[in-house]
């Protein structure tokens, strides 16, 4: 496979290699995909797995990612393969439960909308975002961007997919807001671009899919999340409340990032992802409060709790993650499941070289 000729000739292969599986789960989606293992498992073994752990989200999200990319020496047409359907049904339906079983049950759009404008903290009153701007050092941001790349890499993707389950003003809108998130029509400007560029200054591999393996299932819930509302026209409604969460939250958490690129002497391009962030996201923030959201609700008033739900589901498990990182390094400890390598050698004083670490 061949990278992508040209005004980019950089730009990654396609399609990433099979992840390493992580349980009984993954194994049986990765044997399957890689011909070696015919038999799925059952709904009952599904039911019994941690829906938050990471055979199940790994098994979720290689089977998500058949509709995104796919991976490399895997048949496109096993997107629709039946089997894979119905295990990744089982898979959903028990992540779907125990979200719901972990959400409070009612609530009013316009509070939870509000909700969002509340500053995010976590048990020791900071959050990943002050935590990076405030005394992060490089190897942090080099964590968080791999981690995050699980998403950043096809950001906006998983949201396209509800643009044809909506219609008038709430379309519109989604149009208007994913056409900045895709480059307003310039390939260097597509925010995935963005991002492999962010990568490359902080001395990782802008390779799509490359920290797969490195992901932990918190970063990986986070994606599959996107990819469950963005795939059900049934669950519609919350992938428009999980859209607003993301852009009404996006532009603080990324004028901190903004401040922790320079801070730790990130390069022009790191610092451009957030800054890019900090501007678009502040205009976003009112269209889809006003456009998509009211959009939506103006044309099927009864879809008001599933965009609570998936406003509500999206706080949820951005926590988790937001929680996972901090343990870490309060612990002194890697967050990725599996090291980065060596962070980017930068110029020392007098010219002198020398690595930038935590």
């Amino acid at each position: 496979m061949t990278a992508t000729s040209g005004t980019l000739p950089d730009t990654p292969a396609p399609s990433p290699p099979l992840p390493e599986p992580r349980g009984a789960l993954s194994a049986a989606v990765v044997g399957a995909l890689r011909g070696t293992h015919a038999v799925l498992p059952p709904a009952r073994e599904t039911e019994r797995a941690d829906a938050y752990g990471e055979d199940l989200h790994l098994a979720l999200y290689t089977l998500y990612e058949l509709h995104y990319r796919g991976f490399a020496c895997v048949d496109d047409r096993v997107e629709w393969d039946p089997g894979l359907l119905r295990l990744r049904g089982d898979l959903e339906r028990r992540f779907l439960a125990a979200l719901r079983a972990d959400l409070p049950t009612g609530g009013d759009v316009a509070e939870a909308m509000a909700a969002l404008l509340v500053e995010p903290v976590m048990d020791d009153g900071n959050s990943v975002s002050h935590f990076l701007q405030d005394e992060g050092q490089l190897g942090h941001l080099r964590e968080y961007a791999a981690l995050r790349s699980l998403y950043h890499l096809k950001e906006a993707d998983p949201h396209a997919w509800v643009i044809p389950r909506l219609r008038g003003r709430a379309k519109a809108a989604m149009v208007a807001v994913e056409y900045d998130e895709f480059g307003a029509g310039r390939a260097e400007d597509v925010h995935a671009r963005l991002f492999a560029d962010l990568m490359t200054d902080l001395g990782l591999d802008p390779a799509y899919g490359r920290y797969l393996d490195a992901g932990t299932a918190e970063a990986l819930a986070t994606v599959n999340l996107m990819s469950l509302l963005g795939l059900h026209r049934s669950l519609r409604g919350a992938l428009v409340g999980h859209f607003a969460a993301v852009e009404v939250t996006s532009s603080p958490g990324s004028r901190r990032l903004a401040r922790a690129m320079r801070r730790t002497g990130a390069g022009p391009a790191a610092r451009r992802f957030y800054d890019e962030h900090v501007e678009a996201d502040a205009v976003h923030e009112q269209v889809v409060r006003h456009d998509v959201v009211g959009g939506l609700l103006a044309d099927e008033p009864h879809l008001a709790p599933d965009v609570v739900f998936g406003i509500e589901a999206t706080g949820l498990l951005e926590d988790r993650f937001g929680r996972s990182l901090l343990a870490a390094w309060r612990a002194g400890r890697t967050a990725p499941r599996r090291p980065l390598g060596p962070p980017p050698v930068r110029p020392g004083p007098e010219g002198r070289s020398g690595t930038v670490d935590h």
